[in-house]
């Protein structure tokens, strides 16, 4: 009984739902009021800009992804147009197109983001807290602070960087960093005759943001550290992490 009462409702939501589907798929038109709109050959910036459609053109709005609007303009040139530009296009009764930005945009525009990340540092557990500034959507600068836990020492590491993501509209958003710092290693009291060690480091990094839902974000990363220590070899050491970090 209770099977039959599920599938009722399923296939009754099903026959409510699929028409507004199908609405919101329904072609609009759009009038370009400013001097022009960009076209660009898929949604986000990193697609390069192909078409230009002109002030008083007729373009045919197919379809939206994210704050990312695919048209059709009268040459039968399709391209994808960002909401800020379709912001200022007319539509047929004269008033301008009100679209509200998703939470994507939000994600993909953020100044600050703050989060905690824990991994695997050369085979020692580590917990890294940071903060980051964006310049602007592809570029950032980070600072991060992080503690090493080993079986033998125990380190502080510290850092400052440059983050690059060039695609910062992808919910599944890849980034690539740069950077340096310092390192503060302290024996366990079991190893008395060793001495504390500080060492300047450099690194390089590679990433990725997945967006999860409002001001959230989940984030896994990959460092590559070279130790610059008072003996003639560096070090060379690798690091695997994963946290959350929340952005406005």
């Amino acid at each position: 009984m209770q099977l039959r009462v599920f599938l009722s409702l399923l296939i009754t939501t099903l026959l409510v739902v699929q028409p507004a589907r199908g609405d919101e798929e329904q072609s609009q038109l759009a009038k370009v009021e400013e001097p022009y709109i960009e076209l660009h050959t898929g949604p986000g910036r990193g697609y390069p800009i192909f078409y230009i459609a002109e002030r008083g053109e007729w373009v045919e709005i197919l379809k939206r992804k994210t704050d990312w609007f695919k048209v059709r303009t009268h040459r039968k040139q399709e391209g994808w147009v960002y909401i800020d530009e379709m912001r200022s296009t007319l539509d047929p009764l004269g008033e301008h197109w009100s679209f509200k930005k998703s939470d994507l945009d939000h994600f993909s525009n953020r100044t600050w983001e703050f989060g905690v990340m824990g991994g695997d540092f050369d085979g020692a557990r580590s917990v890294t807290a940071y903060g980051s500034f964006a310049f602007s959507p592809s570029l950032a600068a980070e600072l991060n602070a992080g503690q090493v836990l080993g079986d033998f020492s125990d380190s502080w590491l510290f850092n400052a960087r440059l983050v690059a993501q060039p695609f910062p509209e992808w919910r599944y958003s890849p980034y690539f960093a740069l950077g340096g710092g310092y390192l503060n290693t302290s024996p366990h009291a079991t190893f008395a005759q060793a001495a504390d060690r500080d060492d300047f480091l450099a690194h390089v990094g590679a990433g990725l943001r997945i967006y999860l839902t409002r001001r959230f974000l989940l984030r896994a990363e990959y460092n590559h550290y070279t130790i610059f220590t008072s003996s003639d070899n560096n070090e060379e050491i690798d690091e695997w992490k994963l946290g959350f970090g929340f952005f406005f």
